[in-house]
Formats: C-alpha cells, structure tokens, sequence
C-alpha cells in the first residue's frame, strides 16, 4: 500500500558558533575561528561540539589531553497536513514541538605505542542514536594514523561509511533528520579505515562492522556489515565558496537471525514510522548510493540515491530506493565551508553580528512498495533557520 505524507516543518534553530572540532578534521581555510586540534582524516562524523575550556585537562609534554564539551541543538515544531489515507495507515500525527538534542562528549588523545585520538559522547534525544532510549551513547571511538599512504584507523562505536545524510553529523546537514534512514544504521560497532588523496581533491574509506557482542547475539546468527565510500571534488574556487561535491558509497547488509529490516520516518523525529518492511526473511541486501553536492555563495543543491538489492529466501528478491533533492539559500551570504578531509559540507558559520539565516527546502521519496503493506513517504519540508 501506498504511504504519503506532506509535512511543512518551519524550524527556528540557533546552533552556538564552535569553538572547537572533532580530533578527526582539520578546519577548513574558510573556518579560521575554529581551533585546529590534529590533522588526521575523518572517517566518522564530524562532531561541532562547543568546548568548554575551563574543563580542559592537558599534559605539559603533550602526553595526554582531554576536553569535555556540549551541543545544544535546536528546538523544532512539525506540523502535518494528512490526507485520510494516509491517517488510515499511520494514525492521526499530532503537531508537536520537541527539544532535539543535547550532547556532552569528552575527547582528547594519549600517547602509548603511538599517539591515539579518542571520542565519547554521550546524548539526549540524538539523532544519531541507536535506540527508544532517551539517553543513548553515541560515539564510543579511538583511532590513530597509521600514515601518511594508510590513512587513519578507527575502532569503537562509529558511522559506516554509507550515505551523505549518514556520514556527517547532524548539526552539518542543512536539514537535521533523516530520509534515507532505512537504507543504513546510525552507529554499529566495528572498524574503519581512510585517507584523503589527490591533494586532498578525494577520499576514501571501507570498513567493517558486526555489533553481535553488545546486542547479544550469537555470533552465527549475527549479520555482518561492509560499507565503503569514495568522494571526489572536481570543482573548487580558491576561496573555497564555490565547489562541487560528487561520491559514490555501497554497503553490505548481512541478515541478523536470516532477517532483513527496512524502516524509517519522514524526515520527522515526532512521529511513528511511515514505512516499515516488518521481518523479512533473507540472508543479506547490497546497498548503493550516489551523491552531489554543488555549492556558489549562499546558494547550494544537495541531492542523493539510494538502492538497495535485497537476497531474500522466498527469492522474490526486491529492490527499493529513496531519493531527496534539496536546495539552500543563505540570505545573509555566507556559505557551507567543504571539509576536504573528510569529503563532507561543515555547517555555516555565520559572519554578521546578528548570525545568519538560511532557508531550505526539501523534497524526498522512499519506496518500499514491494513489500506490499510497507508503503512509501513522500515529504515536503520547508525549514527557516537562524544561526547564530
């Protein structure tokens, strides 16, 4: 059956200018109020955390160090404009205005055999946690730099590498909920590698992840993930406003107890999920996905694919995708800094003494028709944010 939503969602946000970022990026030219903390390449989420100096540890031979921050993230109202169909299938969804998300975190690094960085954060109400919880960890990581040719290694609780929306964290997207949530997990546990390349003009990074230990599944019942993205960057003005983002990223989906699962919400985090596949017996799923990003001033589009080739063991073998396109204007004339170390847009950072404000709009698809009660969401967002 067929899901349809139209949701106008106006979000009045402000995020804190950072003062600091994750150990795992450097800052980009155009962000020189940032701190620059370390050099190696991103392989997780970028983290815009507001440090709070006065609790800063460090060590005089630069042994160790750890800084405790926090992110506040924004207060948001959705509103809904439902069809009866669509309430036939979903039930009535309330308005609702929610606080998103609050996030403290401790990061640093220490010297042992060689010098490795680590993350943990800890979050209400996430967006990228792994639960109903309201309190969740997020990111639970260490890594080091393996060198220059290698890249960086990182191990723990961490994002594959699958997706734009997924990559990067979500106080850097234009629109902080998800889409294309079905398609990949927030966090699983396991290991990735990468590096940046070609002058810092491209990236890549693969990896590894099975979360059979923390979840407590057996090991042969457990499901297997492989995920890896490349990115590219065949565009870019010298003072970094303007540029053009491309990529491409594929994930193995290996079945938990012989079960698939796809489900997800509208881009919404107040309301139940819009398409949910149930159980699907099968013994994995290849994922694929396509991006661009292009970017001149305050003006960028932002759009994505993602297909996924589901291995099922009635052998129907369905496909599914979802797409979102999405545009931006920034109206006060700043623009999304492109982290080229992590292959990624940073947020804005706004230059006036008033912050910046920014509108956006946002149209998706997801499909997962092919399961027959599934259904699909189409969503319309429109988003009004001053950031300051």
């Amino acid at each position: 059956m067929r899901r349809e939503l139209v949701a106008a969602a106006i979000f009045f946000c402000g995020t804190g200018i950072a003062l600091a970022q994750s150990v795992e990026s450097d800052v980009t030219p155009e962000s020189e109020i940032l701190v620059k903390d370390d050099h190696d390449f991103s392989v997780s989420s970028i983290v815009p955390d507001e440090t709070l100096e006065a609790a800063k540890i460090e060590d005089e031979h630069d042994r160790f160090s750890v800084k405790f921050g926090f992110v506040v993230m924004p207060m948001d109202y959705t509103s809904f404009d439902q069809d009866a169909r669509s309430k036939d299938q979903v039930g009535n969804q309330q308005d609702e205005l929610e606080a998103r998300s609050l996030r403290l975190s401790a990061r640093g690094h220490f010297e042992m055999f060689r010098t490795l960085n680590y993350m943990i954060s800890y979050e209400y109400k996430g967006f990228d946690q792994t639960s109903i919880d309201d309190w969740n960890a997020t990111d639970v990581r260490i890594s080091t730099v393996l060198g220059p040719a290698l890249g960086t290694l990182t191990l723990g609780k961490i994002k594959e590498p699958f997706a734009y929306e997924m990559f990067g964290d979500a106080a850097n997207l234009p629109q902080h909920e998800r889409l294309l949530s079905p398609f990949f997990r927030s966090r699983n546990v396991g290991a990735t590698l990468g590096n940046s390349v070609l002058d810092q003009r491209a990236t890549w990074a693969v990896g590894w992840y099975n979360d059979w230990w923390t979840q407590g599944n057996s090991w042969p019942g457990s499901g297997n993930d492989f995920a890896g993205r490349i990115t590219a960057l065949p565009l870019r003005s010298e003072d970094g406003a303007s540029y053009l983002h491309v990529a491409a990223s594929t994930r193995y989906y290996g079945a938990v107890d012989d079960q698939l699962r796809y489900r997800g919400k509208p881009a919404s985090n107040v309301t139940v999920d819009y398409v949910d596949s149930g159980k699907v017996p099968g013994d994995h799923a290849w994922h694929t996905g396509i991006e661009a990003l292009w970017s001149h001033g305050g003006y960028s589009v932002l759009a994505e694919y993602v297909r996924a080739d589901l291995s099922t063991r009635d052998s129907s073998d369905p496909t599914l995708d979802g797409w979102y396109v999405t545009g931006s204007w920034v109206i006060t004339g700043e623009h999304r800094p492109y982290d080229r170390k992590a292959g990624y847009a940073r947020r804005i950072l706004p230059q006036g003494r008033w912050g910046a404000v920014e509108l956006i709009g946002r149209y998706g698809h997801v499909d997962l028709d092919r399961f027959g009660v599934t259904g699909n969401t189409k969503t319309l967002l429109t988003r009004l944010q001053w950031i300051y």
